[in-house]
């Protein structure tokens, strides 16, 4: 990306992966990433998802033994420090404090009043993924347990603003969260019939031509079905569990 990108929009995704080969090799086959692994001990392995010579994910591996795999979704800051200054007032919990990542920019790792995971990025070398490409990143969505809090706090620390659609009887209602009247991520109440050891997380979503069709080929690559393909009001969707436990999803938007 040649411009800077908006504070406050999601600006990157990676993979912290127990098996970063095995990742690796499932999203190249699945999307057709080319992903090659930095020779620069520095970065530890991390590795760089490109279509067309643009950049639109990261894989690395996970950086404690403990730790799961799962994607991180980075939302962009001017100021690092600024944010997480903001998160503490806010009620969040500061979990890795700014840090330089090479001359790419700056990072830092937050969790959420509800205890989902979300990061920022200040740019330098690096101003983030490309957009708007197919196999690339689509959405964000945050699944919360008390997700009155985490608007607030969103809300609060980066801007945002929200407005809630109904979903019908018995649902909770779906969160747009927007910023200068653009929406730019969702979130929603997580259903009371998962599993009370899941926590608040944040979730990527793909774009794909074919989500009947990539949800196939997924399963045929290992992946395990978490939710079907099915309609939404703006498109349809699918979510995955890839060979390594990283939950991620397809979707393709209704042309407008």
């Amino acid at each position: 990306m040649a411009e800077s990108p908006v504070a406050g929009t999601p600006v990157w995704v990676d993979l912290s992966s127990a098996d970063p080969a095995g990742s690796r090799a499932f999203y190249s086959g699945l999307f057709g990433w080319d992903v090659q692994v930095s020779p620069d001990p520095q970065y530890g392995g991390y590795a760089m998802a490109q279509i067309d010579g643009k950049d639109v994910a990261g894989i690395g591996p996970t950086m404690a033994p403990q730790a799961p795999t799962a994607w991180m979704i980075y939302l962009a800051a001017v100021d690092a420090e600024a944010v997480a200054r903001a998160v503490g007032e806010a009620g969040g919990r500061v979990v890795a404090p700014p840090f330089d990542v090479g001359n790419q920019g700056r990072m830092a790792v937050f969790q959420d009043p509800a205890g989902a995971f979300i990061s920022v990025w200040q740019p330098a070398a690096m101003s983030g993924f490309a957009t708007d490409l197919p196999n690339g990143f689509a959405w964000a969505e945050l699944n919360a347990r008390g997700i009155d809090a985490d608007i607030a706090f969103y809300e609060r620390v980066f801007g945002w603003a929200h407005r809630s659609q109904p979903m019908g009887e018995g649902m909770p209602p779906y969160i747009e969260f927007q910023l200068g009247g653009t929406s730019v991520a969702g979130g929603m109440e997580m259903n009371p019939m998962v599993p009370a050891g899941v926590p608040s997380y944040w979730m990527v979503y793909f774009r794909v031509a074919d989500v009947d069709g990539m949800f196939q080929a997924a399963l045929a690559a290992g992946a395990r079905e978490m939710l079907a393909p099915q309609d939404f009001p703006g498109g349809r969707f699918a979510i995955l569990g890839d060979p390594q436990g990283a939950v991620f999803g397809l979707m393709r938007m209704s042309a407008r």
